[in-house]
């Protein structure tokens, strides 16, 4: 498998156009590596994880474009990571010239607020509609923690992330012609169940991208900072989760608590990870 990192932002980007904290002068002054969308991967151009507000900047941005996109899965329905007029952009409206069917694995949540945005879009249908789904090119199905299936030639599993309150979000592990990649972002510390049962059902990972959202700050309510971060990697040695040769990446970096990319470069490489960047292309 091959991952890109489409977008390695929190919820407000990096830099915050709002904001002129100096983690963002300095992004805005330095370009390149430092400025952020908002958190998406994409795996061998054809798997997408979560279609977030950014896809079309990002896609332009990196000169990646998403016309092979067959297979995508979303974390949960917020709206850093799901924004349903992506699917508009994927129908005959707006004249495109190829239709590329997509299967897109949702929470319940993310199908429910789809749901509501393309419900009455038509007179009398509803996003369940096959009519509409042909309409954006779309088949979607549901799962829950601890569900697994199967897109195209990919094996997918999900876990259940801690993000907060009235909201079940989902983490991935994602397998291919016996490579494993776990992706766990928008999640604070995880229970012991959850490394139980994915060593109970034999998976042993190649590359794990987490959340990393509070790097250097003491604040965790729904994601993680590098202390918990480095936690997580720890239970997941324990549990014989990481293969000899992982790799770790943080991603879903925030402005507030992550110096600029060099500096957090430098304070990640002791403890044995990376810090991701858009664009980034790693093999699995």
């Amino acid at each position: 498998m091959r991952l890109t990192f489409l977008g390695t932002a929190a919820s407000e980007g990096y830099p915050n156009a709002f904001c002129a904290c100096s983690n963002c002068e300095t992004a805005r002054a330095r370009g390149g590596r430092d400025i952020r969308h908002r958190s998406s991967a994409l795996i061998d151009g054809q798997f997408l994880i979560d279609l977030g507000p950014d896809l079309q900047s990002a896609s332009a941005a990196l000169g990646i474009p998403l016309t092979g996109i067959r297979y995508a899965a979303q974390t949960h329905e917020h709206i850093d990571h799901l924004e349903p007029g992506n699917f508009f952009s994927r129908s005959d409206m707006v004249g495109l010239p190829n239709k590329v069917p997509m299967e897109w694995l949702a929470t319940a949540g993310a199908l429910d607020r789809a749901s509501r945005t393309f419900d009455g879009f038509q007179p009398g249908q509803s996003f369940a509609d096959p009519t509409i789904q042909d309409l954006f090119n779309v088949r979607h199905t549901a799962i829950a923690p601890y569900e697994e299936r199967q897109l195209g030639p990919y094996r997918v599993f999900a876990v259940p992330a801690n993000h907060g309150r009235n909201i079940q979000p989902l983490l991935y592990a994602i397998e291919r012609d016996g490579r494993r990649l776990f992706y766990a972002t928008d999640t604070t510390t995880l229970p012991a169940e959850v490394w139980q049962t994915l060593a109970t059902h034999g998976w042993r990972f190649d590359v794990v991208v987490m959340d990393h959202t509070f790097g250097t700050g003491d604040r965790t309510a729904g994601h993680l900072n590098a202390v918990e971060f480095r936690a997580h990697l720890a239970a997941m040695r324990a549990h014989g989760l990481l293969a000899d040769d992982a790799r770790i990446y943080a991603t879903h970096i925030a402005h507030h608590s992550n110096p600029p990319h060099d500096e957090s470069v430098a304070l990640a490489a002791p403890h044995g990870y990376q810090i991701a960047w858009d664009g980034l292309t790693v093999e699995v």
